[in-house]
């Protein structure tokens, strides 16, 4: 993969959602490394005046709908008017419609954003969880947030992965004992998430990041 270059003029305005569960020094750095002027914060007006939205996110799954509640509507309305939403390691698991992990942690059902349709489930592999490392993407249908990657290597730290009800809705695979979506994405294209952590993923990530920032100067 050759070196990206940063791109001489801000390519877009996005959002990174503060909730008090994302990485969002490094994201931000990756953001702003791939193009994009980065506005933190947990404010849902923020949303409509920016190109798109990034949902970080690392922790538990009900900690992370607890504390994004307040935002859901918000996030929600973004995502059905078409604008771009991604969402990054726990912030792709809340895109879908629930997790076995708080049912797991004797927590009881929680609801996702449910904006792709499916459950997050535990790993039940001869492997050692969480699955923590980099490992290789392998592209499993188009997608502009995907452009570039396929056979390159993101870094992962997960315990649980998503399911999605629709199949097509998985936009890249990694293997750990079993062959996970690494992507998913809704029908609509708007939506999508990475299981890996692309601020964390060297090129590759950056890579990711930019196609993001480009999508959202496109749409």
């Amino acid at each position: 993969m050759s070196t990206i270059e940063p791109p001489a003029e801000t390519l877009a305005d996005v959002v990174l959602v503060d909730y008090g569960l994302g990485n969002l020094r490094s994201a931000t750095r990756g953001l702003e490394r791939a193009g994009a002027s980065v506005e933190i914060t947990d404010d849902p007006e923020a949303f409509a005046a920016a190109d798109g939205v990034v949902l970080p996110g690392v922790g538990a799954f009900r900690e992370g709908m607890e504390n994004a509640g307040p935002l859901r509507e918000a996030l929600t309305d973004h995502a059905e008017a078409g604008r771009p939403l991604f969402g990054i390691c726990l912030g792709m698991q809340m895109l879908l419609t629930s997790s076995e992990e708080a049912d797991h942690e004797g927590e009881g059902e929680v609801t996702g954003l449910d904006l792709i349709a499916g459950t997050n489930v535990r790993f039940d592999v001869d492997r050692k969880v969480p699955h923590m490392g980099w490992n290789e993407l392998d592209i499993a249908r188009d997608h502009p947030v995907v452009d570039g990657v396929d056979g390159e290597h993101a870094y992962f730290v997960h315990s649980y992965y998503a399911e999605p009800d629709d199949p097509d809705a998985v936009v890249a695979t990694a293997d750990y004992g079993v062959d996970f979506p690494a992507v998913v994405a809704n029908e609509a294209g708007n939506v999508f998430g990475t299981q890996f952590h692309p601020e964390k993923s060297g090129e590759t990530g950056l890579r990711i990041l930019r196609n993001f920032v480009e999508y959202c100067a496109d749409h």
